[in-house]
C-alpha cells in the first residue's frame, strides 16, 4: 500500500488570490460603459436615449448610478448636470473614464471577433468593386455549407489603397484586389501576406482624343508629359507615376483633372469638358474595349508600355495573413473559401 506524504499547501505562485477588485467597480456593467460614450458623444441624455433606442429616464438612471460609484472610488463625479437643453458637462475623470470605457469596450470585442474567427464561426472578407464578381462566383460553393453551420461571411467594399490596412489590422481575413508590385520591392511588401495570384498588368489609356491626335493602339509611359491626363488622386494609379516619375509627379505631367473614382473620369471624358486621356488598370482597359463598360462607351483604348522607372505591374489576386491558413484545420471557413477561389480561379483561365 503506498503512503503518501504529507500534503502540503500550495505557494501563493501555484494558487494565487484573485485580485481584490473594488465591489462598486465590479458592478459596473458594460451597457453602463457603452451608455457613457453614448452620452459624450451625443451631447445629452435625450440625444443618447434617441440613439440607444431607450427612454431617457434610463439613461439618466445609469448616469447618476455611476456618477454615485466614481464618485466614491475616486472622489468626483463623471457628469455634471447643466441647464435645460445644454450639452453635459464631462469632469476630467469622467473624460479619462469614456476613453477607458472605448479601449476596454473596443478589447472586449476584438477578443470575442478573433476567438470568433479562430473557431470558424466569423469570416471577413473584402473586395475591390471589380473583383467582386469573382469573389461571388467562389462563394456559390460554400454558401450553402456555411448557411447550414452557421458561419458569418461579411463582405466589405474596400479600396485598393486599405487592402493591406486591413488585413494587418485584422479588419479583413481575406482581400480579392489589386496591388502595385515594383521591381526591387516586391519580395519585402509581399513577405507578410500569402498571395494567390490571377493575373499581372500594366496600365492603359482611356481616350477622347481623336486618332489623328493620338494615333495608334499602344503608348510610351515616358511621352506621358505631352498629354492632357486625366489621374486619380491615390490608388494604383498614383503608385504607378510616383515609381515612374517621383512623388513631385504632377510636377513634371500635364494633369487636366483629378478624380477619386473612375466612372467620374468616364463622365468627364464622354462629356467632352475634358480633352485628352485617363490612366486605367489594364484590366479595366480591356473591359471597355470589350463593351463590358457601358459607361465609358466611345472611349479608346491604348496600352501603356512602360519604359521610364523600376518595373511596376499591377498584380489581381486573392491575399490573406501568411500562416493564417497553415494554423487552421481543412475545413476551417478560411480554407473552404480560398479552395473554392483557386477554383474559380482554375475555371477563369479556362474560359475560351
Amino acid at each position: 500500500m503506498a503512503v503518501s506524504g504529507p500534503q502540503q499547501n500550495p505557494s501563493p505562485q501555484q494558487n494565487p488570490s484573485p485580485q481584490p477588485y473594488p465591489t462598486a467597480l465590479l458592478d459596473t456593467t458594460m451597457d453602463q460603459l457603452r451608455t457613457l460614450i453614448t452620452v459624450y458623444e451625443s451631447g445629452t441624455a435625450l440625444a443618447a436615449a434617441r440613439r440607444l433606442g431607450r427612454e431617457q429616464s434610463s439613461v439618466q438612471k445609469q448616469l447618476d448610478t455611476m456618477n454615485r460609484t466614481f464618485a466614491a472610488l475616486c472622489g468626483e463625479e463623471l457628469v455634471l448636470k447643466q441647464g435645460r437643453g445644454r450639452d453635459a458637462l464631462f469632469t476630467a475623470t469622467g473624460e479619462a473614464l469614456v476613453e477607458l470605457a472605448r479601449r476596454t469596450l473596443g478589447e472586449w470585442s476584438d477578443g470575442v471577433h478573433d476567438a470568433r474567427r479562430r473557431l470558424g464561426r466569423t469570416l471577413s472578407v473584402g473586395t475591390t468593386r471589380y473583383t467582386l464578381g469573382f469573389l461571388l462566383d467562389a462563394v456559390e460553393y460554400v454558401s450553402g455549407d456555411f448557411d447550414r453551420e452557421g458561419v458569418d461571411l461579411k463582405i466589405t467594399h474596400v479600396r485598393t489603397g486599405d487592402l493591406f490596412t486591413k488585413l494587418r489590422s485584422q479588419e479583413l481575413d481575406l482581400v480579392c484586389g489589386s496591388v502595385v508590385v515594383t521591381e526591387g520591392e516586391e519580395a519585402a511588401q509581399l513577405a507578410p501576406y500569402e498571395v494567390m495570384e490571377w493575373r499581372r498588368s500594366g496600365l492603359s489609356l482611356l481616350t477622347n482624343l481623336p486618332p489623328e491626335r493620338l494615333p495608334g493602339g499602344s503608348f510610351r509611359a515616358g511621352d506621358l508629359p505631352r498629354l492632357p491626363l486625366v489621374v486619380s488622386t491615390g490608388g494604383l494609379i498614383d503608385r504607378f507615376l510616383t515609381a515612374w516619375y517621383g512623388s513631385d509627379y504632377r510636377q513634371k505631367l500635364t494633369v487636366a483633372a483629378e478624380i477619386e473614382a473612375a466612372h467620374y473620369g468616364f463622365e468627364l471624358l464622354r462629356s467632352g469638358v475634358v480633352s485628352g486621356a485617363m490612366l486605367v488598370t489594364r484590366g479595366l482597359g480591356e473591359a471597355v474595349s470589350d463593351g463590358h463598360l457601358p459607361e465609358a462607351e466611345g472611349l479608346r483604348t491604348l496600352e501603356v508600355t512602360g519604359d521610364v522607372g523600376p518595373r511596376t505591374e499591377v498584380l489581381v489576386g486573392v491575399f490573406t495573413r501568411r500562416g493564417e491558413r497553415a494554423s487552421y484545420g481543412p475545413e476551417h471557413p478560411l480554407n473552404r473559401l480560398w479552395e473554392a477561389l483557386s477554383w474559380e480561379s482554375e475555371r477563369w483561365w479556362l474560359r475560351p
